[in-house]
């Protein structure tokens, strides 16, 4: 049969065999490609996360993503440093996890990511002082309360974009990293977003998807800066998720809950340094890669036009 069909091919012309070799390479990479989506998605076993330390660091716990987190990290039997802005919140969400997981300890620390950085990082090195951190989680993040114009973003929302987005989560990191070096071993997950890396562009949350687009990079280059000293850092891209902000009230398919995707996000961590853990919006990402830019931008442009004149609207009403 081989035989057969190297001798067909030995009578045809050149050109015909430079496109049958083409051919065949793309529906073996094709192939390869799909047999991997399928195995890290649904095959591959998340890794025992008690591994990297007995404790975990989450930043923004008490509301969303970061929330649904803290309580998966509990149930995989990790001990927790929640920080987040609102003492009162933070000591609900305590007692909440305390409640379910008996066992689990959790400290907490109050930073305003917005407000004095270094004070507050400081309390972070202090509470963390002697624990074995093996797990930092940096959702912490600011977007707009609705989509704007760059010229119609004012000085105060600006500051914290680029204040809570960008330096927040880079001095967390850094005074949590010096920890994992000494003892060779840990977890780093940046919470990016899908509008810095999946769509060519997110036309009016322009500094919101930059502070991202950054978040992706810090994460690329730390991953490789510390690869081999036993350091896994990773940046995971979610695309939409049912979070307040988002303005998604109900999950669906293609839009999980905040437990649906953190329970995702725990699977993930400590493989790829980037990654969309929720498996249906890799399909997004797929379709949206392969449209061409100018469509996507179009889409997203008159999509983020339509948040806008309803976010207009609402402040009008609440003026009046």
């Amino acid at each position: 049969m081989e035989c057969c069909i190297i001798n067909k091919l030995k009578t045809q012309p050149f050109w015909f065999i430079v496109l049958f070799v083409l051919g065949l390479f793309t529906i073996l990479r094709f192939a390869f490609l799909f047999l991997r989506w399928v195995y890290v998605n649904f095959l591959r076993a998340p890794k025992n996360l008690k591994k990297y330390g007995s404790w975990a660091i989450v930043t923004g716990p008490t509301d969303g993503i970061g929330k649904s987190f803290a309580f998966e990290l509990s149930r995989k039997g990790l001990n927790l440093v929640l920080v987040g802005r609102n003492p009162d919140k933070l000591r609900d969400v305590s007692d909440s996890i305390r409640a379910k997981f008996g066992k689990t300890e959790v400290k907490t620390v109050v930073v305003d990511f917005a407000g004095d950085l270094n004070e507050g990082v400081s309390r972070i090195r202090e509470a963390i002082e002697g624990l074995d951190v093996g797990v930092l989680i940096n959702n912490v993040g600011i977007s707009y309360p609705y989509a704007r114009f760059f010229h119609e973003v004012d000085e105060e929302l600006l500051k914290n974009l680029i204040k809570v987005n960008i330096e927040g989560t880079t001095k967390v990191t850094q005074a949590v990293l010096p920890g994992m070096l000494k003892r060779k071993k840990g977890a780093i997950v940046n919470i990016g977003s899908g509008a810095a890396i999946v769509i060519p562009s997110d036309p009016l949350y322009a500094v919101y998807a930059a502070t991202k687009a950054y978040i992706d990079q810090f994460s690329r280059c730390l991953y490789v800066e510390y690869k081999k000293s036993g350091i896994d850092v990773q940046c995971q891209v979610p695309l939409y998720v049912a979070t307040k902000m988002a303005s998604i009230k109900r999950s669906s398919f293609f839009v999980p809950s905040t437990d649906g995707y953190a329970k995702a996000g725990v699977r993930w961590i400590g493989y790829e340094p980037r990654c969309t853990p929720y498996w249906p919006h890799t399909i997004l990402w797929a379709i949206a890669r392969s449209l061409p830019e100018s469509i996507v931008d179009a889409w997203r442009l008159r999509f983020c036009l339509g948040i806008r004149k309803r976010g207009q609207l609402k402040d009008s009403r609440k003026k009046e």
